[in-house]
């Protein structure tokens, strides 16, 4: 096992001094519901939070809260994630229960991601912020420079999803209350609703995309009203 981790370790770009704490982030709760990467997770998620949003401060200077707080949900979330942990390989050093073993947990992108955060973590805790600060960087290195401002004109339906898989909470769902009119000229009113959240909106359109557009326009306001750092 040893060896494993210490391959992985060169392939992540990280010499441990504390091994066990990469072992801990690679064990999901399945194999071992007292000692598992949960705790690493947490840490980790918020110390990739903070370089992420750093160096997206310093990168665009001239952009705005809710600009900054849309690229950095579309770097953080779990699919980018999940791609970061397949291009190390992360899946077969995983140590997972019989049932998540033979249920295929080493492919599944929620445990992938969720151990790229518990490395992050594991690492801050081996070698201290600046350690983990310029880890991130690097993983994240060709992804900070391609992104653009151009990246926060997406229709809300889609930002809204992107900020709610960033924060790994459930999607959002749409549903028609009302339609009225003509079929030539009807008018819609759709509601938006997030399961896990006490937020919902109701809008009105004169189409069921354009009333969900709005909706969703709603309910993004209010989370980014409310996002100071989460």
């Amino acid at each position: 096992m040893e060896n494993g981790l210490a391959r992985l370790a060169r392939t992540i770009d990280y010499q441990f001094q504390q091994f066990e704490l990469l072992e801990l982030a690679l064990t999901h709760r399945s194999h071992d519901g007292s000692r598992n990467n949960e705790r690493l997770e947490f840490l980790g998620d918020s110390i990739l939070n903070f370089v992420i949003g750093e160096a997206l401060f310093e990168k665009f200077p001239q952009a705005r809260e809710g600009q900054l707080s849309r690229l950095r949900a579309s770097l953080v979330k779990g699919t980018t994630l999940t791609k970061v942990a397949k291009q190390f390989d992360l899946g077969p050093a995983l140590k997972l229960g019989p049932g998540e073993l033979k249920s295929g947990g080493h492919r599944r992108d929620s445990i992938l991601a969720d151990a790229v955060e518990a490395i992050i973590g594991a690492v801050y805790l081996d070698g201290g912020m600046e350690q983990s600060k310029q880890l991130i960087l690097n993983w994240f290195q060709q992804r900070l420079a391609n992104i653009t401002l151009e990246d926060t004109n997406k229709d809300n339906k889609t930002r809204l999803q992107e900020l709610l898989q960033a924060r790994k909470l459930e999607l959002p769902e749409y549903e028609i209350v009302d339609v009225s009119g003509k079929s030539h000229a009807q008018h819609f009113v759709v509601s938006c609703k997030i399961d896990g959240l006490s937020l919902s909106a109701s809008a009105e359109g004169q189409s069921r995309r354009q009333a969900e557009q709005i909706a969703a326009g709603k309910i993004l306001a209010e989370l980014e009203g409310n996002d100071h750092g989460g």
